[in-house]
């Protein structure tokens, strides 16, 4: 008979762990419903200062709500917070642009999605070439971007940012590294049916890099570039090239210009072209102005 009085004590037992259990569930639940309350709060708040053109507060809600996204272990949404933030920072705080696209990145890497964060990295270079005007961070940006994307094998993207290295390398007086980059990437395409009418420019580039270094190497890269890609033979580029190393190695001012000059006629030549063919001309004796027309 006591036994019998026991069991009811001991089978209450159970329910009363069970009904402190569930009370911490249901303070966890009510904790982390207020902080997804918060977060939308954040984020309505955030696209109202947009509307209102109020950038930084736009930025700095927008990250509040990212935050508050990673203590509820919502990657993705912290990233697209974080992602928004700096979109709205762009227009008026480029640095803090960038800190909220870096976090962003991370949590991307993180979690798998490189494509993403090569996306965003270009972002950076951006913000670095237009608003900040500090191109080796822009240089850096990009290679990380190329990176990314070659190991999700989107070499086309990978390309395109490694071009823009390429671009600023030789600007920056970064020869060989220009070379480099045009070479890999003229050979990446020539093969390529849709892409090797491309592959003249990249070798007109990367010889180019190499006038202004050593003429000789100019005239060695350019026999090598015809016996990779014969279509190069009949550009228009190789053939400005020839008339470039014969007027330089006639030290003939004249017939540089003139060979520029045609060329221009026809094909426009941009802020590149033009910078790096002021160069190799400077090497002429007797140069004068430091013009091409």
């Amino acid at each position: 008979m006591g036994l019998q009085h026991a069991k009811p004590y001991f089978s209450s037992q159970p329910p009363i762990r069970s009904s402190v259990t569930s009370g911490a569930l249901s303070l966890h639940f009510r904790g982390n419903t207020r902080v997804e309350e918060a977060c939308e709060m954040y984020t309505r708040a955030a696209n109202m200062f947009k509307i209102a053109k109020n950038w930084s507060a736009a930025g700095n809600a927008f990250c509040q709500a990212a935050k508050l996204h990673m203590q509820l272990q919502s990657k993705h949404d912290s990233a697209t917070s974080f992602v928004d933030a700096g979109n709205a920072y762009k227009k008026a705080d480029p640095q803090e642009a960038i800190n909220c696209l870096n976090a962003a990145i991370d949590i991307y890497t993180d979690m798998g999605r490189f494509t993403i964060a090569a996306k965003h990295h270009i972002t950076i270079a951006e913000i670095y070439e237009a608003e900040l005007v500090d191109i080796e961070k822009a240089i850096a940006h990009y290679e990380q971007a190329a990176d990314y994307y070659k190991g999700e094998e989107s070499n086309s993207s990978a390309n395109k940012c490694l071009l823009k290295v390429a671009a600023y390398a030789a600007q920056l007086e970064q020869y060989q590294k220009a070379i480099e980059i045009y070479e890999q990437v003229g050979t990446n395409t020539m093969d390529n049916p849709l892409l090797k009418y491309s592959a003249k420019e990249y070798f007109f580039k990367a010889a180019l890099c190499h006038f202004i270094v050593d003429e000789l190497n100019a005239k060695l890269a350019l026999e090598k570039y015809e016996e990779m890609f014969p279509a190069f033979t009949d550009s228009r580029e190789c053939k400005l090239l020839k008339k470039l190393l014969e007027a330089h190695e006639e030290q003939n001012c004249e017939a540089y210009t003139e060979a520029v000059k045609e060329f221009d006629s026809i094909s426009r030549l941009d802020q590149w072209l033009t910078t790096m063919l002021l160069r190799i001309k400077k090497s002429i004796q007797g140069e004068g102005d430091g013009d091409l027309k």
